[in-house]
């Protein structure tokens, strides 16, 4: 059984987790064009090396990153994303919860 050491629960197993893909930097999702939005979504490096991933625990809705080598599948370090990021993105830009822009009657 893999074992992933989660920073908020300990230590888990591995089927309690699901990928949530590399971090790298996000384009500014207000002015990229839709190529460059699908190639930060889908597209990873996929080289031999340590990477930084987004991993989710799924039964506290938990999300960090760890480092993981991709040759040996090892994780190396899993951590909170406050270590690396300090604000969030808001892609709510006043749309209602049907993706309608609302009406600014101001």
């Amino acid at each position: 059984m893999k074992i992933m050491l989660c920073p908020l629960n300990g230590a888990r197993n591995i089927n309690e987790f699901v990928y949530g893909g590399e971090v790298k930097a996000m384009p500014n999702h207000q002015t990229c064009s839709d190529k460059q939005w699908a190639e930060y979504v889908f597209y990873s490096d996929n080289t031999i090396k340590v990477v930084r991933e987004w991993w989710f625990h799924s039964a506290s809705s938990y999300w960090f990153i760890a480092e993981r080598n991709t040759a040996s599948d090892e994780i190396i370090r899993s951590y909170d994303p406050s270590e690396i990021f300090s604000d969030s993105v808001n892609f709510d830009h006043g749309l209602n919860h049907d993706g309608v822009k609302e009406r600014d009657n101001g």
